[in-house]
């Protein structure tokens, strides 16, 4: 089994922005980017992508989740980095027109097809690190997935880094790759030191986002996560989490959260943690890693609340519960 989103179809959609326009979108070869060695993006890192998925449904038919939410995002992100500004209904549609020309090879439920829209400056000027890209290339990959998870979940171990941030706060609200860059040398240092799967960042006992994931504590009927600033990423998983907790009767707080009360509620039976994300949907954390001591969450294996609050998700992606909240987009 291939590793998860290394597979590609072999075209894509690509615009591309120059002399203040974007071109049409064309369907081309995934292979086919050409960029000068000056680019903007390669030494200014002039670069933000989007995640999201489409479903196939027992119907035949296929849907892509919350794409208004992650097309919103995409342009947020442009304009933060100075990027050129982007069409949202132009980006939509070069989503679904790569889609419904691959629409056979999206996988059956629990794979599907994993869609990257990106978008880079382009601008050959090494002398523009204080100034932004002139000309961009938006394009939008789709990679075919299976479950995350294919040799089964577990609580992941993750460690609480009072010290660092994930990234910059004015970048934390933009997805860029730069951001996953700067976490990686704290997270290969904690995998191999304590074996934590991954960090939660908790600046000055903040608790704030992991390398890759919102972060959700779930103590009873409350589920509690860090509520909206531009420290970090506002993911769409994490928002519909929230609003299926909602649905279900839990109570909902958006607030802050020091390391101190973390650590004192995970030490309850019925307490629960887990990571929203795209790819990996909702995962457990087990065990919780704080100056060199581990404390256990709840009973540090698979919450139950967690994986109630998953597979709900899952039902609306899959079709197989109402969607009630119009996230789903049909592809045609």
């Amino acid at each position: 089994m291939a590793a998860f989103g290394s597979v590609f179809m072999p075209e894509m959609a690509l615009s591309q922005f120059e002399n203040n326009a974007w071109s049409d979108a064309e369907i081309v070869s995934s292979d086919s980017i050409q960029l000068h060695p000056g680019a903007h993006v390669l030494h200014y890192s002039s670069t933000c992508f989007e995640g999201l998925k489409a479903f196939k449904h027992q119907d035949g038919s296929v849907h892509v989740f919350r794409m208004d939410q992650n097309v919103n995002r995409f342009d947020q992100s442009s304009q933060l980095l100075h990027l050129p500004q982007i069409d949202q209904t132009r980006v939509s549609d070069m989503i679904l027109q790569i889609l419904a020309k691959y629409i056979d090879d999206i996988p059956e439920p629990p794979g599907s097809m994993y869609i990257r829209p990106t978008h880079i400056g382009t601008e050959a000027a090494i002398g523009k690190a204080a100034a932004p890209s002139l000309s961009s290339m938006l394009y939008v990959l789709i990679s075919p997935v299976g479950d995350y998870f294919a040799g089964g979940a577990k609580p992941l171990r993750i460690l609480l880094d009072e010290t660092g941030m994930r990234c910059a706060p004015h970048m934390g609200m933009i997805k860029s790759g730069g951001n996953y860059a700067s976490a990686l040398g704290p997270i290969l240092k904690a995998k191999q030191q304590v074996q934590a799967d991954q960090i939660l960042f908790c600046p000055n006992g903040d608790v704030q986002e992991t390398g890759a994931a919102n972060f959700l504590l779930i103590d009873g009927n409350e589920i509690i996560t860090k509520a909206l600033d531009s420290s970090f990423l506002h993911g769409v998983t994490r928002s519909s989490i929230l609003q299926i907790a909602a649905d279900l009767g839990m109570r909902v707080s958006e607030r802050d959260l020091t390391v101190t009360e973390l650590l004192e509620r995970a030490a309850k039976p019925n307490v629960e943690a887990a990571l929203a994300g795209t790819a990996a949907v909702l995962t457990s954390v087990g065990t919780l890693i704080h100056n060199d001591k581990e404390y256990q969450v709840g009973t540090g294996e698979l919450g139950p609340t967690t994986q109630k609050l998953r597979q709900a998700l899952n039902d609306i992606q899959w079709g197989k519960a109402p969607d009630n909240h119009n996230w789903l987009t049909q592809v045609k």
